[in-house]
């Protein structure tokens, strides 16, 4: 006997996969990677996430880590049956793209 899957409307699996997102943290920096401007894109369609992302320099120590972290914190999300995640290098991260809380949380304002 299979469990039912857990069926959520797609804009609320998208807004719990923003939330989870939140919690996922750059270990160099200690800034979520949302605050940090790194996600670029997340789409949600029957219970599948896909994540466009980027690290902030190409030669990142965690090039490996952090999308496989992002995949882990969104399958945590009860009604997500997938998720995927592509690194891109375009547009080239800037420091202007992290959030006002994430420049205060680095001591730069």
């Amino acid at each position: 006997m299979t469990e039912p899957r857990l069926q959520l409307p797609d804009d609320l699996l998208a807004g719990e996969a923003w939330q989870q997102l939140e919690c996922v943290y750059d270990p160099e920096l200690g800034v979520n990677l949302v605050d940090l401007g790194l996600i670029y894109r997340l789409d949600v369609k029957d219970g599948k996430v896909q994540v466009e992302m980027t690290l902030t320099t190409p030669g990142c120590p965690l090039s490996d880590s952090m999308p496989d972290a992002v995949e882990r914190a969104l399958l945590t999300i009860p009604g997500v049956s997938h998720a995927s995640v592509e690194v891109v290098w375009e547009p080239r991260w800037v420091p202007e793209m992290m959030s006002e809380r994430a420049t205060r949380e680095l001591g730069w304002v």
